[in-house]
């Protein structure tokens, strides 16, 4: 096996980085030294070091991602063209059935939202642009694992899966189960899986020119769905991940 090289000062970095991602407000430096466990005067160190790369920025006393970072992180979504794709379409979903709209990828074995279209009405969810979570307790990451054949599945997947809410499924086979289910429809759905009083619908789009895997969806409160719109919302997904993936091609 190939030894791993590091370079301590890029993991040091990404550790800083990655506290300030998840946070809610500018992280004191005593935060920043507890959560990564590296002495003061590195921390200061990098902190300079990031700030004059407009990775990060100061406010008060304590620091937030930088507008910097966001401008490298937004070519993460120019190079394959999907955005311009997804915008269109989803406008006309939202239009249509006033429902939000998301778009995700696949990262390992969680998913990870890149785009979303909000309805006009207020949803809580959890799905913040850039944020992560595990594939197997969502419609999209379902409708991505299910592009996988059972061999990748089982390299990818523990035999124990963790529980978001009580509704998730927690054993890989239960799940190996739901995604052939998902193949022979090509709509995956989870009610309150992920998120309590929230039902999911998604389906996947095809692989990019770079090889993402991309999959929407749209999120509704339980309350919100009878059987005839079920059918309605299903439909117009799996039409929408069809001409994302037609568009893709063409591009």
């Amino acid at each position: 096996m190939d030894k791993v090289y590091e370079v301590p000062a890029l993991r040091r970095a990404h550790a800083i980085l990655d506290v300030l991602a998840i946070a809610r407000a500018p992280v004191r430096v005593s935060a920043l030294l507890e959560a990564t466990g590296l002495s003061r005067s590195t921390l200061y160190l990098l902190l300079d070091s990031l700030q004059r790369q407009r990775w990060i920025e100061k406010r008060g006393d304590g620091y937030l991602i930088g507008v910097g970072l966001y401008e490298l992180g937004n070519a993460y979504v120019r190079h394959d063209g999907y955005q311009l794709a997804f915008r269109s379409l989803a406008a006309a979903f939202v239009a249509t059935h006033d429902e939000v709209v998301q778009l995700a990828t696949l990262d390992g074995a969680d998913i990870v939202y890149i785009a979303r279209e909000d309805s006009r009405r207020p949803v809580r969810l959890v799905s913040d642009l850039g944020s992560r979570l595990p594939a197997h307790c969502s419609a999209l990451g379902k409708a991505l694992l299910a592009s996988l054949s059972d061999e990748e599945l089982f390299e990818l997947l523990p035999e124990g899966l963790v529980a978001v809410t009580r509704h998730t499924i927690t054993r890989r086979s239960a799940l190996l189960r739901e995604l052939r289910r998902v193949r022979d429809t090509g709509i995956a759905s989870e009610i309150e899986e992920a998120a309590a009083g929230l039902t999911c619908f998604a389906a996947y789009a095809g692989q990019t020119a770079h090889q993402k895997r991309l999959a929407v969806s749209t999120s509704i409160p339980t309350g919100r769905i009878d059987t005839k719109r079920e059918k309605q919302i299903c439909l117009a997904i799996v039409r929408m991940a069809e001409q994302i993936g037609a568009l893709l091609g063409n591009a």
